[in-house]
């Protein structure tokens, strides 16, 4: 074998790779991550995991995509180690229909029929259709059906490409005297693991072998083993995956990797055991690559028959493995395993928002609640809940610039660019919160007591602000675009509420009836009220125009208040009336506990 052979086995094995994976990725993002989320949603029943992880990996071509997915799900606590294993073992039987597919290459015949299902015939078609889709159509949808179609005309040019290149071997003695020390099981499962370890591809050394064995120099006895060995080394990718994980997530991967062995374990076992008394006489007949693929789907299909009715034992073998030392941060977590399924990564940085947008939520009405009923143990929580909502906007902003490079669908781009514009929003209210917080234990520690006439004021705005952080938080959780458009004209009413009682404390502190340490309580108390309102304005803005394909607030907010809107003016007429101070609130009385009033 010269320089030259191996450059091309080389160049053939980088096109087969790359074929298969932009098929892989062009199948995945057509679905438009529908099958992943349906992985997230699996139910605790093994039969259907199993059913639904050979259906997915047939799909995305790949079983170690698939098996680092689960490890991710685990990791972020939305799956279950038992619901995992169900889905590995369907995973496994999946990823044979790559070498069902490669077996095609081995189809031999002059009818008409046999030749046009030769790839040879229609892998060029595949090609021209899909780069003329990527090319000149505007359709996602279609320039994804063009990335399959051009990712299956390249995988089959590569498998064409490695075929011709070891095609002269089937001469060279020095080749062939080599294959005999497959002969032997341990070295053939040992050059299948190792193999496969390398370039992380069962699918792919599976492919190796089927182009291998058109030199007519592979035997079932080789073959044997070393598609063994590939099922063991295919679970390196989930090994590397789960560095730095929870303990769970390095369980799944475990039981991914105790399946393997313990199957081929077993399964040798039997084989080689019962032909000791049978004695196999097709073990030293050639194999075609239909045959090899009829070999993977067998050992697979036959190891999850004998191991998954014991999967609560590969649980708990695993759970023996990692044993529970260390407990899991409560810190928030976005795994970085999802970033090359944009579907689901972007799913899980909305879920992640969602809590973050509830948790700013409930921190500013618990920080509200302090102002008449100061709390300790409160405050201290509030100032724990904006640590940590500080925390979310960091790990989420980094996650998803992440993501964005990650070429994500339309629709997930828009989830992306939303969650973007908005964590910043909820992330400022929770600091006003901290600020109201610090308003109240002034109150609490000084003793001061606002007037009837002052709370009265107070309450309505209050109560307008609980609406408003309750409409913008939903809009942005259910991208509820009716609800949206309800923020701005409430945001106005309560600037107006704003206004009126800064008028009637300013009237009081020119007639000296307020003290001017009770005007600034009261000021940084209505001031951050307005402030929230504004970042609701924010959110709910951002809503609307990101979904209408752009961002521009002031734009929008300009179209709005001078185009004569007439649901706007009658949100915002309803709401002036819903809200309405009472006569008593602008009063220019005020009481102060230990203040004389004149």
């Amino acid at each position: 074998m010269d320089l030259f052979m191996v450059l091309q086995l080389l160049c053939g094995l980088a096109l087969f790779l790359f074929g298969m994976n932009s098929m892989g990725d062009g199948l995945e993002s057509l679905s438009g991550g529908k099958l992943e989320k349906t992985l997230e949603k699996m139910t605790n029943s093994t039969m259907k995991g199993f059913i639904l992880g050979a259906a997915v990996t047939a799909v995305i071509q790949s079983s170690s995509a698939t098996t680092v997915m689960v490890v991710g799900f685990v990791n972020s606590g939305i799956m279950k180690l038992r619901q995992a294993i169900g889905i590995i073992m369907g995973a496994n039987v999946g990823t044979t229909i790559t070498s069902w597919i490669l077996s095609l290459s081995g189809i031999e015949g002059d009818s008409l029929v046999m030749q046009l299902l030769k790839p040879s015939s229609f892998s060029a078609v595949f090609a021209f259709v899909g780069i003329v889709l990527l090319m000149f159509c505007n359709s996602e949808k279609k320039k994804h059906l063009g990335t399959i179609f051009l990712g299956f005309g390249i995988l089959m040019v590569g498998m064409d490409q490695m075929s011709a290149a070891v095609e002269p071997l089937s001469n060279d003695p020095t080749f062939t005297g080599f294959l005999t020390l497959f002969n032997n099981p341990v070295f053939g499962i040992l050059a299948g693991a190792l193999l496969t370890a390398i370039i992380q591809s069962s699918s792919a050394s599976v492919g190796i072998l089927q182009a291998l064995s058109k030199t007519g120099a592979i035997s079932y006895s080789m073959a044997i083993p070393i598609v063994m060995g590939q099922n063991i080394g295919t679970c390196v990718t989930a090994l590397i995956s789960c560095i730095g994980a929870k303990k769970n997530a390095k369980r799944a991967a475990f039981v991914h990797l105790y399946f393997n062995i313990i199957g081929t374990l077993v399964i040798c076992a039997l084989f080689y055991g019962s032909n000791l008394f049978i004695n196999y006489g097709f073990l030293e007949d050639i194999v075609g690559p239909e045959n090899i693929a009829v070999i993977h789907t067998a050992f697979n299909l036959l190891a999850t028959a004998i191991l998954l009715p014991f999967n609560k034992y590969l649980e708990k073998l695993a759970c023996l493995t990692i044993k529970d030392k260390d407990e899991d941060s409560d810190v928030p977590f976005l795994d970085e395993r999802f970033l090359n399924t944009p579907s689901v990564a972007t799913e899980r940085a909305k879920s992640l928002a969602e809590k973050m947008a509830r948790l700013s939520e409930g921190t500013l009405l618990g920080a509200l609640e302090l102002v008449d009923h100061y709390d300790e143990k409160v405050a201290e929580t509030i100032h724990e809940n904006e640590d940590m909502i500080d925390s979310y906007e960091d790990v989420i902003s980094t996650y998803l610039v992440k993501l964005s490079s990650k070429q994500p669908s339309a629709d997930d781009n828009k989830t992306i660019q939303l969650i973007l514009h908005t964590i910043g929003d909820f992330e400022r209210i929770s600091d006003h919160a901290v600020s109201i917080v610090k308003v109240a234990q002034e109150i609490h520690e000084k003793n001061i007591s606002f007037s009837k006439e002052a709370k009265a004021g107070l309450a309505v705005m209050v109560d307008a602000l609980r609406e408003i952080i309750n409409n913008a938080t939903v809009a942005f959780v259910d991208n509820d675009l009716a609800l949206a458009s309800k923020v701005e004209p409430l945001e106005q009413v309560i600037d107006r509420l704003r206004d009126k009682l800064k008028d009637a404390h300013v009237k009081r502190l020119t007639n000296g009836i307020c003290t001017i340490e009770l005007g600034f309580v009261f000021s940084d108390l209505i001031t951050n009220i307005e402030r929230v309102s504004d970042h609701c304005s924010n959110i709910a803005i951002g809503v609307i125009e990101i979904n209408r394909n752009g961002y521009d607030a002031h734009e929008y907010l300009h179209e709005l208040k001078n185009s004569d809107d007439i649901q706007y003016n009658a949100d915002y007429k309803a709401y002036k009336q819903k809200y309405t101070l009472p006569k008593e609130a602008l009063s220019v009385r005020e009481v102060s506990v230990g203040v004389p009033v004149n």
